[in-house]
């Protein structure tokens, strides 16, 4: 087979989120199927670790695709005039991105729709782009793959796609991230913490974080036990973080909140594996892969009760209200002050985490791309 594939979100040193899928599960596939030759289409001159092997083609396809303007020009006149000329079996996005033209098989990866229930946490233009032309790419798109039952069942009520069109290929966890010894967590909180405890948030600073009722919930724990516990948010700024800044900025306990920026892999596995517990209790996740990096990482989480993320925890983590800063706050406190729930917790999660793997997702891939070629 040709094989067309979107990996414009490949780019040396910003691999997370919906790129990490797109890196673990490519890579895979093109390692795992040499008979089969891939197209990798770029926006930009790629690094060459993404030629995975040497069955990987890399097109760069002009322009860099990072604005409303550009995604439309990229997606809508430039993809389809490279498809047309390669002329593959089936075109793949791993970003939900597509094409509306032309008559090649689409496998098409939606993450999720939270655009469609949190429009107001999106800048104009992006918001409008989404709502205006995910709808069309899922109609288009031959079969669908997405991370979560829980985004299954979003995609189909919201865009009236058949369930057996949709597959869903749950995200996995690098091996990279690994429990640490104990050394090595006092180096860690030696270095951010003046070797305080702390609870870590990993992700972007955007408002469906729910980094502001996180913030609220830290100043609860922190006056009901008096712990001289730390909180630190690893990550970098998006979309209308000044909400987040001022938050932070009238806090009670701001010395006590460290923010590290973007990190590397090597030093999140060190700020997961150092900390305490994690505190990730976003407002909607289509997955939520900071979970399971948390899980393998050997420490316990706190995450919201709500979307995909009972489903991503099963019985290995607290679940809260993200909604309400006293159920955070609860959960946090429970933690701290229950070690036989915390340590139960540890168990669990070695149990859930069996459940997912990149390997797994690869295939999982690689099966509903099989599927759109034959229909």
């Amino acid at each position: 087979m040709k094989i067309v594939i979107n990996t414009r979100l490949l780019i040396k040193g910003r691999i997370d989120g919906i790129s990490r899928f797109t890196y673990e599960t490519v890579k895979r596939m093109c390692v795992n199927y040499p008979e089969h030759q891939f197209y990798l289409l770029f926006d930009r001159m790629y690094d060459k670790s993404f030629v995975f092997s040497e069955n990987v083609k890399p097109i760069i396809v002009p322009f860099q695709a990072r604005h409303p303007f550009l995604w439309w020009f990229w997606f809508h006149s430039q993809l389809p005039r490279v498809i047309k000329a390669l002329q593959p079996d089936v075109f793949v996005s791993t970003d939900g991105y597509s094409i509306v033209d032309g008559d090649v098989p689409i496998v098409d990866v939606i993450h999720d729709l939270n655009f469609e229930h949190f429009p107001e946490h999106l800048p104009y233009l992006v918001r409008k782009y989404y709502q205006k032309y995910f709808p069309q790419y899922a109609q288009k798109a031959t079969r669908i793959a997405t991370v979560s039952e829980y985004s299954k069942q979003d995609i189909h009520s919201l865009y009236n796609v058949p369930l057996d069109s949709i597959d869903v290929v749950y995200n996995g966890v690098s091996s990279s991230f690994q429990p640490l010894i104990e050394t090595e967590k006092n180096l860690i909180k030696q270095k951010y913490t003046d070797s305080k405890n702390y609870f870590v948030y990993a992700g972007t600073l955007h408002p469906r974080k729910n980094i502001e009722n996180l913030f609220k919930a830290f100043s609860v724990f922190k006056s009901q036990t008096q712990s001289d516990m730390k909180l630190v948010i690893v990550g970098e700024a998006m979309f209308l973080s000044k909400t987040i800044q001022q938050e932070y900025d009238k806090h009670a306990y701001k010395s006590d909140i460290v923010f590290t920026g973007r990190v590397s892999d090597k030093d999140l596995n060190y700020l997961l594996g150092a900390s305490f517990a994690m505190t990730y209790v976003p407002f909607f996740e289509g997955f939520g892969i900071p979970i399971l990096e948390a899980f393998a990482c050997g420490v316990p989480v706190i995450t919201s009760n709500c979307t995909s993320m009972p489903e991503v925890a099963g019985d290995a983590a607290l679940l809260c209200d993200p909604h309400d800063v006293d159920s955070i706050a609860k959960a946090m406190v429970e933690l701290f002050t229950k070690p036989n729930v915390y340590a139960q917790l540890l168990t669990n999660a070695t149990i859930q985490l069996e459940k997912f793997s990149w390997d797994k997702t690869a295939a999982a891939l690689w099966a509903c791309i099989e599927k759109a070629v034959k229909e």
